[in-house]
């Protein structure tokens, strides 16, 4: 496709407003999932952090009562 100027391109032969607003709501939803990513990630690493260091207290509690 091609446009004569920079406001042809914009309005897309009319319908700009309808391609402009896939594209906004597109872009939300993938910031979105992608913030959503970080958080889920960020949560799931430190319930293994401390999943890990109950494991070590309990394993060094155990080495205690058996001395």
């Amino acid at each position: 496709m091609f446009f004569q100027t920079w406001s042809d391109f914009f309005n897309m032969g009319g319908y700009g407003f309808y391609v402009w607003l896939s594209y906004a709501i597109s872009l939300v939803a993938v910031i979105a999932l992608i913030v959503q990513s970080v958080k889920q990630r960020k949560t799931v690493l430190q319930n293994v952090l401390r999943e890990q260091q109950r494991e070590e207290r309990l394993q060094q509690a155990n080495k205690g009562n058996t001395l």
